[in-house]
C-alpha cells in the first residue's frame, strides 16, 4: 500500500489541489471529476497485477471514502479523477489527511 499525508488541498472552481508527502518526497495532486471517466496517474511507476486499484481518503476517526479506479500509468502529479471521491472532498475537504493506494 501506497500512504500519501495531505498537506494542502484546496477547492478550485470544480477541483481539487494541494500537496502530499510520501515517504520524504514532496507532489502536486489534482483530484477531480470524471470528464475523462475515472482516472489514476501516480508521479511514478507502479507494478500492479490488477488494472484497477483502490483508492482511499481518510481522516480521523472513521471517516474515509474510496473508489476502484483504474491505473493509467504515470505523470509528474498525483492524478485522481473520480465522482464520488470529489463530491466527498467537498463536503469533507478540511477533514481528510491521506490519500492510500492499494496495489495488489
Amino acid at each position: 500500500m501506497l500512504s500519501f499525508k495531505i498537506t494542502k488541498l484546496d477547492i478550485f472552481q470544480s477541483y481539487f489541489f494541494g500537496e502530499v508527502e510520501f515517504r520524504s518526497d514532496k507532489f502536486k495532486v489534482n483530484i477531480q471529476n470524471q470528464r475523462r471517466g475515472k482516472v489514476l496517474k501516480l508521479p511514478f511507476e507502479i507494478k500492479s497485477k490488477n488494472e484497477k486499484v483502490i483508492v482511499r481518503m481518510t481522516g480521523p476517526g472513521d471517516l474515509f471514502i474510496e473508489d476502484y479506479i483504474p491505473y493509467k500509468g504515470e505523470s509528474e502529479w498525483l492524478e485522481i479523477d473520480s465522482d464520488e471521491i470529489t463530491y466527498y472532498i467537498a463536503d469533507h475537504q478540511d477533514q481528510l489527511d491521506t490519500i492510500e493506494i492499494m496495489i495488489e
